[in-house]
């Protein structure tokens, strides 16, 4: 798969077509980051997290909508899992360019390969830095520099570092820092919820009076 000429292709397509938005673009070019991570597999599994992490999606309404979209409009194929410990599968297509542009292509063709290794090999380092955290101490940085609490941080270190650093048990964490950040995210809606449980628990329902005179009549 040529890099430089899927992509002239690929943003060639979006140009023609008028049913994209910017969000469809960016989540597209998300997926394809992945993709590209993973060495342009058939088919690679996704985090939904971690993709609209990438893709600066905010919504999971709009992330099922604009991703059924690239399915429907032949840009890739989506195949969703509904087991929370298996992860949704995704399938790029291959675009081309015209003859016109694949001459034009051929003509910087040793450029673009030098330029696609050394992007590759950024890609493929940056994303290793992120990966897995290099021991507990990196972790414990990260989450103060976040002002989150120590034991938080030692709970997220031992819990993946104890399971293989896996989603689910069985995906592969991409970026701890986003991981991290959804461990938090859970963690204060845990929180929330006990001091709700706890408000009603201490609710006085009868709205009793609790001191009493027991010198009065029945």
């Amino acid at each position: 798969m040529n890099y430089i000429k899927h992509l002239n292709a690929v943003f060639q397509q979006f140009s023609k077509d008028s049913r994209l938005n910017p969000t469809h673009i960016s989540l597209y070019m998300s997926l394809f980051q992945f993709w590209n991570i993973n060495r342009f597999p058939e088919e690679f599994y996704i985090n939904r997290d971690e993709v609209m992490g990438l893709a600066k999606i905010g919504g999971t309404a709009t992330y099922h909508k604009c991703i059924k979209n690239l399915n429907d409009w032949k840009y890739l194929c989506y195949l969703p899992s509904y087991n929370i410990f298996k992860g949704s599968k995704v399938r790029m297509f291959i675009f081309k360019t015209s003859a016109e542009q694949a001459l034009n292509n051929r003509k910087t063709s040793a450029e673009q390969a030098l330029i696609h290794n050394t992007n590759s090999n950024k890609q493929i380092e940056n994303s290793n830095k992120l990966k897995l955290p290099k021991n507990e101490n990196e972790v414990l940085i990260f989450f103060k520099e976040k002002n989150w609490p120590t034991k938080e941080a030692k709970k997220f270190f031992n819990h993946y570092k104890s399971i293989g650093w896996k989603l689910g048990g069985k995906i592969k964490i991409t970026d701890w820092h986003s991981t991290a950040e959804n461990w938090m995210l859970k963690a204060e809606e845990i929180k929330i919820s006990q001091m709700g449980d706890e408000r009603f628990q201490n609710r006085d329902n009868l709205k009793t009076n609790k001191i009493k005179d027991y010198g009065q009549p029945l």
